[in-house]
């Protein structure tokens, strides 16, 4: 769709869905008036800006229904974020809703390379959680053989691949890299397997862990966006032809990139924080939705033909930066150095704690089989082992300017993931693990 086009549906999808919240939504009827914004008068896309915008902390103060903007006898299905940090955000959806996110899965698997009479293996996790019903649901809408597998179980998904033969599989990255690794460790070869194509996200995830998923199992991995406050997986994909930047289903969703102190647009090309807002929900619409995700907008048509806007991968979360002694980090960031390491394994966790009134970062890291069996027993006082983590400390003071210190472990130590992967503990302020405020159901 050329751009002219989507803009005038855009504006005609945004101006209804600013009269439906209006009317229906006290949450926002209050906001506009104390934004002076006047349905009657809203003049659409140049007016976007005197929209207020939506925080994840109203839907918690709304808790369960309270933005909702359909009657209850309209909403079929509920999903609801884990709730990790008290009550879950609840979102739902109308027939209409389903239908309209069952599409722009179905788009997702056609993006990422899927096509009619592929098998598709789905291993994100089924329930409250978005993912696995939401792109089940895409799959289905597109034809395709949908095996609802799940997370978990890695023997029994592993039997299933190669007894069933799917094309495709969607997951979590990290549990996917963590499924193959189970098959090889049964004499099994991933890249041996029928699929061709993995639709990975729901956690952050490198060029240097696509890499990874793309060698071990033969197939083009593709990043997918989404959060349950939007709808959930299919807010926007990387296309298998190019992966360059996530195009995103701007017929439904329309993005936004803000200076996160500020609220202040930014150029395209520039870091900001993503902010969305839905043309096309009818049970719970989102008027600039504050995401909490930093990533830039490209709006160049891609190589692939696609004309629609591209975000880049999530650089991190507005309040996932860890200030380490005066040094501003993502965790995102650390990532690409440890996979940058042929003798490291893509599996790794930071921990971060408080000595004496200064925080210390530690990076526990994992090596590959082949290293270790060159080690051995010396791995942790070895000369071979310090040369290894001297280069790590060195890489990551030269890359990010930041000190810490790294504990290397055999093969089969750091925790595996049956979903999303717990890359930080923060133990500054507790002796649990670190939940990000505010955070979104990616993917999901």
């Amino acid at each position: 769709m050329e751009r002219e086009e989507l803009s005038r549906l855009q504006d005609k999808r945004l101006c209804q869905t600013v009269e439906r919240v209006y009317h229906c939504v006290p949450f926002y009827q209050k906001k506009f008036k104390e934004s002076g914004v006047d349905p009657s008068s809203f003049k659409g896309l140049e007016e976007l800006g005197k929209l207020p915008f939506t925080k994840k902390s109203d839907l918690r103060d709304h808790y369960p229904f309270g933005l909702f903007a359909a009657e209850m006898e309209e909403v079929i299905r509920l999903h609801a974020s884990s709730g990790t940090k008290g009550k879950p955000t609840v979102v739902g959806y109308t027939q209409r809703d389903l239908d309209h996110w069952s599409e722009v899965c179905a788009r997702a698997i056609i993006a990422a390379g899927g096509k009619l009479g592929d098998l598709f293996h789905n291993a994100y996790g089924y329930g409250l959680f978005t993912g696995g019903l939401g792109m089940h649901y895409g799959a289905e809408r597109l034809g395709l053989t949908t095996i609802p597998v799940s997370g978990g179980n890695r023997a029994r998904q592993a039997m299933l691949i190669e007894d069933f033969r799917p094309r495709g599989i969607a997951g979590t990255p990290s549990f996917i890299l963590s499924l193959g690794e189970a098959m090889m460790e049964a004499g099994k070869k991933p890249g041996s397997t029928s699929l061709e194509y993995g639709i990975f996200g729901a956690e952050p995830w490198s060029e240097e862990m696509r890499q990874a998923l793309e060698e071990m199992w033969g197939i083009h991995a593709v990043d997918i966006y989404g959060l349950s406050e939007v709808i959930g997986p299919g807010v926007a994909i990387e296309c298998w032809q190019a992966k360059e930047g996530l195009h995103i289903a701007e017929d439904h969703f329309l993005v936004e990139v803000i200076n996160p102190d500020t609220g202040e647009a930014v150029p395209d090309g520039e870091l900001g924080e993503l902010v969305f807002t839905t043309l096309t929900k009818e049970a719970m619409p989102v008027i600039r939705y504050r995401t909490g995700d930093l990533a830039s907008i490209h709006r160049e048509p891609c190589r692939c033909g696609r004309t629609h806007t591209r975000m880049s991968r999530i650089k991190g979360r507005v309040d996932d930066m860890l200030i380490i002694r005066g040094v501003n980090v993502f965790p995102s960031e650390i990532e690409p150095i440890i996979l940058s390491q042929p003798e490291l394994a893509p599996h790794y966790q930071l921990m971060v704690e408080r000595e004496g009134g200064l925080d210390r970062l530690t990076i526990e890291v994992e090596v590959t089989e082949t290293y270790y069996r060159s080690v051995g027993k010396e791995l942790q006082n070895g000369q071979q082992a310090k040369l290894l983590q001297n280069y790590l400390l060195q890489k990551l003071r030269d890359t990010l300017g930041l000190s810490a210190q790294v504990v290397m472990h055999a093969p089969g130590r750091i925790p595996r993931s049956e979903g999303k992967a717990v890359r930080l503990i923060d133990r500054r302020n507790t002796d649990t693990h670190f939940h990000r405020k505010n955070k979104p159901e990616r993917g999901m």
